[in-house]
């Protein structure tokens, strides 16, 4: 048994993972705990076959890495990430994720050197500072694939505008890195379930930036609702800004240190504005999220957070809305949305703002950011039964992607949720974008008997850009 198994790991697997993956499988048998390493094995759900599989996997054009090691090096636990789209985003992140113990940066990636100079001299910074002794160089990039091609590098962070997320996670996946990927996760539902299909074909860990999910508020909102403490669910209001927009931005000479043509990437060709890509010493989040092109407006940008609890706290993250009914005229609010059990989801303006009210045949239930509240007095201070359904809890949603990265587990926000969320979002701006009743197809994924609207679940790429080769 033992040599059939050096067999095929020897077959399959480069050199330097074949002397890792050696010493510690003898180091488990000389300590006489195969039998615990086996359940391990089967706890993770990673057998053998998927195992050796993995690793065989896209072999063409990337080396995937083994489930069980970081980067092929024996003896270390520390994880090594590269960053790709290092705009106002990407410093929360990188501070976020420094404070993760195991975490080191050694790449990044941006089409705007100076943007690019700012954050490599703040992850060299803290390196230098959480690594004393040690020397962990930053390397900057301009193209993406430069860092998806180093070995030495697990997982990335995608923090580019939204219309690069696919392209880039579908090439991260393939060249067996994990993933966190900012929201909302796809700008179509075509792109979302290819992103979905790529992690688990080359069986990578995929966090969403939703991180309202591990702040105790919302899952202490969504427990209370998920177990009837507000009675049934009849109705849920959600109050973000206003749907995606048409471009229509003056242009102007592009920057030297733009790459102008790689920042709009696979997306239709626009000339420059600095509204879209603001210069380094601009502090705020830049406007390209409100435009179709490149963003989906408000209704993706917070709709992605805040219909994310909806969604959590329905029940529905495999799942989402049958009917979507937008009003007749052109209006920037006052979608209707409805589940197949009768819920109704509005996209309403009840008097707060990025916020969330769900209203059932006992009470009411309000969340934001800033308050959980109930008209039932001392409900949200409840504590909830053990014999009640209980949520997956994080909290930390950087923390809880390093561990499910150690453990090869799906995170709070894995990929599968992230695409249901942010496909609820781009379904919402057809359906403003339209301006009539859609029924959709949440298994299928698709509009039923509108060709016209299945027609918008995807988009044109440019050029040699390919969401889809994978």
């Amino acid at each position: 048994m033992l040599l059939l198994f050096r067999f095929l790991l020897f077959s399959t697997l480069e050199f330097n993972y074949q002397i890792s993956f050696l010493y510690v499988f003898f180091k488990i048998v000389h300590t006489k705990y195969l039998t615990k390493f086996n359940q391990m094995v089967i706890k993770n759900k990673i057998s053998r076959r998927d195992f050796v599989g993995t690793t065989a996997a896209g072999a063409a054009a990337f080396t995937v890495i083994p489930a069980f090691t970081f980067a092929g090096n024996a003896g270390t636990d520390k994880i090594r990430l590269g960053f790709i789209g290092v705009g106002k985003q990407s410093h929360y992140l990188l501070s976020s994720l420094n404070k993760c113990p195991e975490t080191v940066v050694l790449a990044c990636c941006d089409v705007v050197s100076t943007k690019l100079e700012k954050f490599k001299a703040e992850a060299q910074a803290f390196n230098d500072q959480k690594w004393v002794g040690e020397k962990h160089e930053v390397t900057g990039y301009k193209n993406y694939r430069e860092i998806l091609n180093r070995k030495d590098i697990d997982a990335v962070v995608i923090a580019t505008p939204d219309h690069w997320h696919a392209q880039v996670a579908v090439d991260a996946a393939k060249a067996g890195k994990d993933i966190y990927c900012e929201k909302p996760m796809a700008a179509t539902v075509a792109e979302g379930r290819a992103m979905v299909n790529a992690t688990r074909k080359y069986k990578r860990v995929f966090q969403t930036g939703n991180m309202q999910r591990s702040w105790r508020n919302f899952r202490q909102a969504s427990e209370l609702i998920l177990n009837g403490y507000i009675g049934d669910i009849k109705e849920v209001n959600v109050c973000v800004g206003p749907p995606v927009k048409a471009l229509d931005l003056p242009s102007v000479p592009t920057p030297e240190n733009v790459d102008w043509d790689m920042w709009v990437g696979p997306s239709l060709y626009r000339d420059f504005s600095p509204v879209l890509a603001p210069p380094v010493e601009f502090d705020g989040y830049p406007d390209w999220r409100n435009y179709r092109e490149f963003g989906g407006g408000m209704i993706t940008d917070w709709g992605a957070h805040m219909f994310d609890i909806v969604q959590w706290a329905l029940g529905m993250d495999e799942s989402g809305p049958v009917e979507f009914n937008p009003p007749t005229e052109h209006e920037v609010i006052g979608l209707q949305m409805k589940y197949a059990n009768g819920v109704i989801l509005n996209h309403a303006n009840w008097g707060e703002f990025n916020a969330c009210q769900f209203i059932g045949t006992k009470g009411k239930i309000e969340v934001s950011r800033e308050f959980l509240r109930s008209d039932i007095a001392g409900l949200v201070e409840t504590e909830i039964k053990p014999t009640d359904k209980r949520l997956y809890k994080s909290d930390n949603h950087y923390q809880d992607w390093i561990d499910a990265i150690k453990k090869r587990s799906r995170p709070i926000s894995d990929v599968e949720t992230g695409h249901r969320t942010s496909s609820l979002c781009n379904i919402a701006n057809i359906a403003y974008t339209l301006q009539r009743p859609l029924k959709w197809d949440p298994k299928k994924e698709l509009f039923i008997g509108d060709n016209a609207a299945n027609m918008m679940l995807s988009r044109a790429y440019r050029g040699k850009w390919n969401f889809l080769d994978f």
